[in-house]
């Protein structure tokens, strides 16, 4: 399984998955009667380029020196609450900062793994997991609005360096 993972991220084409989020989100916006800004673009560029979560800070710097230009505060702010009413990023709460949402315009899980040695975060959607928030929820007569659950460990290529390292 590690094997089929460790692939898969050494053969992935993170350009063309940033393109087709870029495509999503302006689908998405046309759909919505929203504009998608550069300034807005360029966030959930940065967020998408970038396989750790960013905050907002560090994506003002980022936008900043992508644009060439110093870039305010409430500008990010207000990109990013732009993005995450369209449901195109994830704010994961723990960390204080936002990644890019493969699923957007559907209901799914918020589940989040995040590597705590490099950084990295994937968003990963499970049907078993969805099912069992929803029949807690349902049992208990609560009405579920949101949700996100943060798993913290060691990615495939974390892991397997650790493996090598402790081998030595």
């Amino acid at each position: 399984m590690l094997t089929n993972s460790r692939l898969v991220h050494q053969s992935h084409d993170h350009e063309r998955c940033i393109n087709a989020a870029l495509l999503c989100a302006n689908d998405l916006c046309a759909e919505k009667n929203a504009r998608m800004t550069t300034t807005r673009e360029s966030v959930l560029r940065l967020l998408w380029q970038s396989y750790r979560p960013l905050g907002a800070y560090q994506l003002q710097d980022q936008l900043a020196e992508m644009l060439g230009k110093p870039i305010a505060p409430p500008t990010v702010y207000r990109a990013i609450e732009f993005l995450l009413q369209l449901g195109l990023i994830h704010r994961i709460h723990s960390l204080n900062a936002y990644i890019g949402c493969p699923f957007p315009n559907s209901e799914h899980s918020n589940l989040f793994m995040i590597c705590t040695q490099c950084g990295s975060a994937a968003e990963v959607a499970h049907n078993t997991v969805n099912n069992v928030l929803q029949s807690t929820c349902d049992k208990l007569n609560f009405t579920l609005q949101s949700q996100s659950i943060e798993l913290f460990g060691l990615c495939p290529r974390c892991s397997d360096n650790t493996e090598v390292s402790n081998h030595d």
